[in-house]
């Protein structure tokens, strides 16, 4: 693809190697890139506008939601809406399924703003999508079996990093490719195609404050990263951790706490994105045994322990964690 092609363009062009394709998809991301636009503007604006800050309620995981995070759901809940290509919508910010238009056969589960507590100092956030076929017929109601499917099952999946410079960066399984905003035209730009994670890396992003509440095992990882010289980055922020590893290589832990035995990174609309894109731009991601893309959801807002990066980081994790099985076994 040539500099300057836009993100409708890159759409259209790949719509049109598929011969079956409908355009429902395409409109659909169209749809996200909108609302991606929308709340650039809001996070741009929040150090002027009284939106930044605590809304003074909590959200379903029992978080306190940042006001941005309210701005934002709507934002992306209305866009999707007016769409029409949306059938239901999973929420981060709602206990239960948003209905939207029956008689349309994609499901959205979505992160609107993560890292929403950065917003106040200024540091990168973002938003994450993840896109399912319903599996019930359409025209009728959205069943559970139509959200609780597994990671394998997504037809697309993204993120939105807004920092220094905004990016949309979406899978539909055919690679992994990246836009920025171009201000002056409010225009995604192909910046990034094919994007590739490399399989080592010299970063490992993890919460270091809740060492001590780490199994012996993710300690061990560490203690090996820091025998090795290697650099702690961690953000605080899923998407900008994430992105940052997959362009320089590298490694992102959010384990299994004495606080959180389950983890504390959703699975649904969290997760599973992440891990999808990961693994199409040669990376890999568990739960520090098992591929994240074939955990079978059983609840809409699901936990899990969460390792995600350059295969060969992510798979060493898995082996000192088999071998405590073992001895356990």
């Amino acid at each position: 693809m040539p500099i300057g092609t836009t993100l409708d363009r890159f759409i259209k062009r790949k719509q049109d190697e598929y011969s079956y394709a409908t355009g429902e998809l395409s409109q659909l991301l169209r749809d996200i890139a909108l609302a991606g636009k929308i709340i650039n503007r809001e996070v741009n604006k929040s150090g002027l506008l009284d939106i930044a800050g605590a809304y003074g309620s909590k959200n379903v995981q029992g978080e306190e939601q940042q006001k941005l995070d309210v701005i934002a759901n709507i934002r992306f809940t209305r866009a999707l809406k007016n769409g029409g290509m949306t059938c239901a919508i999973v929420s981060e910010e709602e206990q239960e399924i948003v209905h939207l238009n029956p008689n349309c056969r994609y499901v959205v589960c979505m992160d609107p703003l993560d890292g929403s507590s950065n917003i106040d100092v200024n540091v990168s956030i973002g938003t994450i999508f993840s896109i399912y076929r319903r599996i019930s017929p359409i025209g009728g109601p959205v069943q559970e079996e139509d959200i609780l499917q597994p990671g394998t099952a997504q037809i697309a999946a993204g993120y939105i990093l807004y920092g220094s410079s905004t990016m949309l960066v979406y899978t539909t399984g055919h690679g992994v490719h990246g836009f920025t905003l171009e201000p002056s035209l409010g225009e995604f730009v192909l910046s990034q195609d094919d994007m590739k994670c490399p399989s080592v890396g010299k970063i490992y992003s993890i919460n270091e404050g809740n060492y001590y509440t780490f199994s012996q095992e993710i300690r061990a990882y560490i203690e090996e990263c820091k025998q090795k010289e290697m650099m702690g980055r961690y953000i605080g922020s899923l998407v900008a951790d994430f992105h940052r590893n997959m362009l320089k290589g590298g490694i992102y832990l959010y384990p299994a706490t004495d606080k959180a035995p389950e983890g504390k990174l959703r699975l649904l609309y969290e997760c599973n994105a992440l891990a999808f894109l990961a693994e199409q731009s040669g990376g890999a991601a568990t739960d520090g045994v098992s591929r994240i893309l074939e955990i079978e959801p059983t609840s809409f807002h699901q936990r899990t322990p969460f390792v995600i990066g350059s295969r060969e980081m992510v798979q060493r994790v898995g082996e000192l964690c088999a071998k405590t099985a073992d001895v356990a076994g």
